[in-house]
């Protein structure tokens, strides 16, 4: 990419809103420096705007300077991030003309190359308890698979999964709906500054620029469009976690939801996202075997194992055939159990010692232990 496309991309990102489909289209069919020149320099009113909204967005490229924009982000330890550049995630293009104009990118490692292996964990920002644990279980769960946790950095179920990541000794990735060098929110300062230090912080929105509702939305594409699916652990009706499953849902990335209580309201959003045709999962390795390689297997799931499990089926045909209550002769137990009168003593015999029956004269009852497989 040459650098007088880079710095058009730059002043752009000043101008255009995020997903802001029109310029997107702009810029593909004329080139972002075009587009740029046409609102720094003047020039014939681009087609799909009013003329009030082209004077708008030329008062904002008036105030534009890339460079310094591009001065502050450095001294905040990021670089800019254009389609075509070697770290540029490819998954993003499927956001056609929606897609980020560039990204502001904030921390070592390669973009391109950890979205590649990325899940998106989301939620609640007042969250319970009960989804606090689960994201930040998730989380850890994730990384110690090898997963880049992504999440946009908010408090509660956000902030949990990228907590349980970096606890993990994992890689973890927060998209923000603001400048990267400017954390938000304030109260989670500390913990985006760690995650820019062990992973990634990155956003669509130049140096010092405010986060405002509909970038919030706008913010959530990006997470879903970057990773393999999104796992929503906590939601009401209303939540922009929903929204981010959704457009992963319209991607064609898988979306995922975490159960909760029948009647919590935190929870009812993510239980009608699953009546939606989103896929119930319980823990990181449920989540690593869909949306993983071939292989990539949860671990089979049963109840425990019970000692009358391990019987040999005519010994627990035997079994079967003594009631509830009382003492049996062996002839009854016999008939019940479909067998001869000397193979239900040798089997009742066998029963005794394993402690399932005991005798009583001429018949047999359940012990307590027996008693107890029968209820």
């Amino acid at each position: 990419m040459t650098d007088g496309e880079r710095l058009a991309r730059v002043v752009l990102a000043r101008v255009l809103e995020p997903g802001d489909e029109i310029g997107g289209r702009w810029v593909r069919e004329l080139g972002a420096e075009e587009v740029a020149r046409r609102l720094t320099r003047g020039g014939d009113r681009l087609p799909g705007v009013s003329e009030t909204r082209w004077k708008g967005l030329r008062g904002r490229a008036a105030l534009a300077r890339p460079e310094r924009d591009l001065t502050q982000a450095r001294d905040a330890g990021a670089r800019y991030v254009c389609p075509g550049d070697g770290e540029w995630p490819a998954q993003l293009d499927t956001l056609g003309d929606g897609r980020p104009i560039g990204l502001w990118v904030r921390g070592r490692p390669s973009l391109r190359m950890w979205a590649l292996r990325s899940v998106a964990v989301v939620g609640a920002r007042a969250c319970s308890e009960y989804g606090a644990h689960m994201a930040a279980t998730l989380g850890a769960g994730l990384a110690e698979r090898g997963w880049v946790v992504v999440s946009g950095g908010a408090y509660g179920v956000d902030g949990a999964a990228h907590r349980g990541a970096l606890g993990a000794g994992g890689a973890t990735v927060a998209v923000l709906a603001c400048g990267v060098d400017r954390p938000y929110p304030r109260g989670h300062t500390q913990l985006i500054g760690r995650i820019a230090e062990q992973g990634l912080v990155v956003g669509e929105l130049p140096p010092g620029d405010h986060p405002t509702p509909s970038r919030f939305l706008q913010r959530n594409r990006v997470i879903a469009a970057l990773t393999r699916g999104t796992v929503v652990v906590e939601a009401a009706y209303r939540s922009g976690a929903l929204v981010t499953a959704r457009a992963a849902q319209r991607l064609g990335r898988f979306a995922m939801g975490v159960p909760g209580p029948a009647t919590s309201a935190l929870s009812a959003g993510v239980h009608e996202l699953l009546r939606g045709g989103a896929v119930l999962v319980t823990d990181a390795a449920e989540i690593g075997e869909l949306v993983g390689e071939i292989g990539e297997l949860a671990p089979g799931r049963h109840g425990p194992v019970l000692p009358r499990d391990l019987l040999e089926p005519g010994t627990a045909r035997v079994l079967s055939a003594l009631p509830g209550r009382g003492v049996v002769g062996a002839d009854r137990i016999a008939l019940g159990a479909g067998t001869t009168e000397d193979d239900a003593v040798g089997r009742l015999y066998e029963l005794r010692a394993l402690g399932f029956v005991e005798r009583h004269g001429d018949g047999w009852k359940l012990t307590r232990q027996g008693d107890d497989l029968q209820s």
